[in-house]
This record gives C-alpha cells, structure tokens and sequence, in this order.
C-alpha cells in the first residue's frame, strides 16, 4: 500500500471535508496538483526574472518550461520523495525529467520555502477570494429576509427568558452585523497578505547576492519582479527560512470568529426550530428521523454548528506553531500547518454553503409567533395600563397593586393549571379599569411594544449593509 493509504480506496480514510462537505473549487485550491503546479509556476517566473536580469538562461529553457507547467508525473515525484525524502527536490526532479533542457536551472538560487510558502501565501490568498463573496451572498439573502420582516413583531428573549418585544427582522440584523464584520476582516487580512517573495534559506537573499556577484539592486529587482508576476504587491523585506508564522494566525483567527458567528445565528434558529417559530428549509423528501417520522430536525443548523466549533478550535494550531519557531526556522511547523490550514478554509467553505442554503430558505410561522406574544404580552403591558390609569385620574400607587395581584393570580393559571394567560380578561372585568377599557386594543398592540426596530433595520441596511455589499454586486448579480 502507498505511504498514506490509497486515498480513492473504500477501504482507506478520507477527509469528510473533501469527500462529503467543501466545495469542488475550494478542494481543487488545497489539491496536489494546484500546489505543485504552482511549485511550477513559481520555477518559471524566477527563471524569466533571472533570465531578463542577466542570468545565463535561454528562451528554449523557458519555453520548456511553459510547456510543462500542467504535465506533472505525480507517480514519479512519490517515488523521487521516497527515494530522496525531501518533497521539494522530488519535485525538482520530476519537472526535470520533462525539461531535460531546463533542469539545470529549476531552482536557481531558491530554498523550499521559496515554493513552500509563496505557493501557501498563494493559496491563502486564492481561497480568501473564494469565502468573500460567499459571505457576501449570505448577508445579502439575510438582508432581504430582514427587510422583508423589519416589522414583524416578535418577542425577544434575554437568558431565554421572555423580554421585551422586537421584530423578527430586526433579531436577523443582529446575526448580519457580526457577519459583516467577519466580512471585513475577511478583506482585510487578505489584502494584508504580503508574499514570501525571493529570500534564499535564511532570508537574507545571499545565494541570489552571489548569482548576481554582488548586486544589490538586481537582488531587489528580482523579488520585486516575481513578486508582481505571483500577483502581490508587497512582499516582506524580513523574513526567516519561512514567512512569519504570525500570518497564519491573523488568517484563521478571523475564520474562526467567522465561525463564531455561524454558530450564534444556527444555534439561534434551532431554539426558534423548538419554538415553532422558524425552521431552516426541509426538503419534500427529506427525513428528520430514522425512527420518528414526525421530525423536522434543524440538521442543517446542527451541521454548521458542528463544523463551526472544529473551525473556532483551529486557531489554536498557529498560535503554538508561530510560539515554538526557533530562530530562522524549525521544521515542526510544516505537518501541522499541513492540515490545518486546509480544514479551516475547507470548514469555512462548507458552513458558508450550509449558510447560504439555510437563508434562501428560512420559513417564519407568524401565528405561532403572535400566540406567543398574546401570552406573554400582558405582563408587558402593565406599565402602559398603569400610565393611562393615571392619566384618567388614577393613582399610580393603588393601580400598581391592583395589577401585581391580577397577575400572581395569571400567572398561577398559567403555571399551576396550564392555562393560558388571562391577565387582560381579569382586567377587562375589573370595574376599577373602566376608566380605560376602551383602549385595551391600543394598548396591546404590538407594533407599539417593538420601539425603533423597523427603522433600525432600514438604517442599518442603507448605511452598514449595501455598502459593504457594493463591491460584490458582480459576482451576485444584483444591485445594492
């Protein structure tokens, strides 16, 4: 069997984030061949660097080069890596093998990490650029789920206990806020991103130095050329052997407060999933439970929460790894970085498509929601009773008893009996509120309980929201 098991076997484990989860682009960014063939890539723009600064190189090389970027014998670079145990000179050997003519000067001058972690930098960077409009569309479907419901009354809970009243919409700007945000930081990092560009093995560029005999300004045009072909534009002035290791902890610690995030807004809408409040979409077909076949199990929910604790743990990888890198560089950092580094954008990947699906398809049940608020808006509304009392003459004192015996007595049927709350019918029969029976209705409705709710929601999405969302617009295909 090969080193590793075989990866397409039934009978050999396989990442359920590749196999059952994440994307097809976000596993082809962290696949075999994309690395490698950006090892190659990354060979040919510093031969055509070095070549353009004088170096001895031929067109004929560089064009053997190109012409072999995507044919890469994977076979021959596993047994090159363990016949010679050490990957990057595999790979050297294998592009070598099918550019006889350029196999003298692949790797000119460079350290593994000159592939190694510009090729990572690379791949942080491209998968960035996949998760940024894939939030996007997530705050944009919650935002027109908001708007649509900026003024649907609903009651809020603090400790999941009753409170006072908001709006359905206004509960989901709470859950695109802190989205937002990880959308910002998101962009942020990844226009941070600064590449390794050309150091040599200790950073300090002395084997390119010696190529260019002493030349300071060809050593710096150089990392500046590849540096712009790769993409980027600034690359690190310092560097060990690697990059800092403190850029993989700024990257994942913004994914993990991403899936944060996630977690609040899915264990949200599973408490609302038990209240009947909302659910997450249920297919026709789909089955809540092998046993029970009443079940309409949140699972898509219970999935992003799932996954969202994996991600948040995943920070806790780079912040030990950039703590025990001694001096220019150790090489416990590179299986480690290995697997965390993928899992936390392939996680990502896969709670933002979970996401996505979930707010296309968020089902409300308004009646459920009113009963609830009959229930316990009676208590809510005791205050205004009492201001209206008053202002029909009442004292506030002798209405503020009357009520706090009215409702012990609600509340005892609510708790001891089961029955529903029946504080207004207590007070519509009392003679001392006749004063203000007529205005009960007004009273206790409850648009008038949900405060600035329905602006705040308009203000939040014209000022905070479609902004951020603007640069967004053509991957979306909509106009904010």
């Amino acid at each position: 069997m090969a080193a590793g098991g075989d990866h397409g076997s039934p009978d050999s484990y396989r990442s359920p984030l590749a196999s059952r989860y994440a994307s097809p682009e976000m596993c082809f960014v962290f696949s075999d061949r994309y690395k490698f063939r950006t090892w190659r890539q990354l060979w040919l723009w510093l031969a055509e660097a070095e070549q353009t600064l004088g170096l001895p190189i031929t067109d004929e090389q560089i064009q053997e080069m190109k012409s072999n970027l995507e044919n890469i014998d994977f076979k021959m670079a596993a047994e090159e890596e363990k016949r010679l145990r050490h990957d990057v000179m595999a790979h050297v050997h294998t592009f070598g093998h099918c550019c006889p003519k350029a196999a003298g000067i692949i790797h000119l001058g460079a350290t593994s990490c000159y592939v190694g972690d510009n090729t990572d930098l690379i791949i942080l960077r491209n998968a960035l650029d996949l998760l940024l409009p894939k939030l996007a569309r997530v705050i944009s479907r919650l935002a027109d789920f908001a708007k649509e419901r900026a003024s649907l009354p609903t009651l809020g809970f603090t400790h999941f206990q009753p409170a006072q009243l908001t709006t359905v919409g206004k509960r989901c700007c709470l859950w695109i806020q802190d989205l937002c945000m990880d959308l910002q930081n998101l962009k942020r990092v990844r226009d941070d991103l600064r590449f390794r560009g050309v150091k040599g093995t200790t950073g300090t560029q002395a084997s390119f130095l010696q190529l260019f005999e002493g030349d300071d300004h060809k050593v710096e045009q150089l990392d500046k050329m590849v540096t712009e072909k790769a993409g980027f534009k600034r690359a690190f002035i310092i560097t060990g052997q690697t990059y800092t290791r403190k850029v993989d902890i700024e990257v994942l610690s913004v994914l993990a407060s991403l899936g944060a995030s996630v977690h609040k807004i899915c264990t949200d809408i599973r408490l609302l999933a038990n209240l009947k409040e909302m659910e997450e979409p249920f297919e026709k077909q789909q089955i809540g439970s092998s046993a029970m076949p009443y079940k309409r199990n949140p699972m898509r929910s219970e999935r992003c929460c799932s996954l969202a604790r994996h991600l948040m743990t995943l920070v806790m990888d780079p912040l030990q790894t950039a703590s025990v890198q001694w001096f220019e560089r150790t090489l416990d950092d590179s299986a480690n970085r290995r697997i965390c580094l993928a899992e936390a954008f392939l996680t990502a990947d896969t709670i933002l498509n979970t996401l996505q699906n979930i707010s296309e398809g968020l089902v409300v049940y308004p009646k459920v929601i009113e009963r609830r608020i009959r229930q316990e808006l009676p208590f809510m509304a005791t205050e205004n009773i009492i201001m209206a009392m008053v202002k029909a003459g009442g004292s506030r004192q002798d209405c503020h008893e009357k009520i706090r015996v009215l409702s012990q007595q609600a509340a005892s049927v609510v708790k001891q009996e089961g029955g529903d709350n029946d504080l207004i019918e207590r007070i519509q029969v009392d003679a001392y509120f006749s004063p203000i029976h007529s205005q009960l209705d007004h009273l206790l409705d409850p648009s008038s309980f949900t405060g600035r709710a329905s602006q705040q929601v308009q203000r939040f999405l014209e000022e905070e929201v479609y902004p951020l969302l603007k640069p967004y617009e053509s991957v979306m295909k909509v106009s904010f």
